[in-house]
């Protein structure tokens, strides 16, 4: 059984480094998803003890050769709920990133973008406008007549 699990971990592991080193940022994700499922395999194989086949309830009677350790499993369920926290917030960022960059493409999200610059103009905005009309452009004027609006 050992082999067997040191092999899922072997392939886990080597399915993870290959993704995250992917050019997409979802790639890079799943990767790191699947390099946590790895290492709590790791650990829950690195906590089993030989003989190992009872859980260590009081009040049982069995040998203490026969108890496993129950240290492991809780630094795993640990390690499973703040992987989920991680794995939102990646999700989150990559969302974001998406929709912010339209790409989630390495090469492209490393190149600089150039800042809209505003067209400079020689008079104030709105000066001609009349009260209670907005051109769109001016958030406290747009606020101003929503508020107009609503009374």
């Amino acid at each position: 059984m050992t082999i067997f699990i040191a092999t899922i971990i072997a392939v886990l592991f080597g399915c993870a480094v290959y993704l995250m080193l992917g050019r997409e940022l979802k790639e890079i994700c799943m990767g790191l998803f699947l390099l946590s499922h790895a290492a709590n395999l790791v650990i829950l194989e690195a906590g089993r003890t030989p003989g190992g086949v009872f859980v260590p309830v009081l009040g049982e009677g069995h040998l203490l050769s026969q108890l496993v350790d129950p240290l492991p499993q809780a630094l795993i369920l640990t390690a499973i709920v703040i992987g989920f926290a991680v794995q939102g917030f990646l999700l989150t960022l990559l969302v974001v990133t998406w929709r912010r960059a339209a790409s989630l493409n390495t090469a492209q999200l490393a190149q600089p973008q150039p800042l809209p610059i505003a067209p400079a103009s020689s008079s104030p905005p709105h000066v001609d406008q009349p009260q209670g009309q907005s051109t769109g452009n001016d958030p406290t004027t747009i606020l101003t007549t929503d508020r107009q609006e609503h009374r």
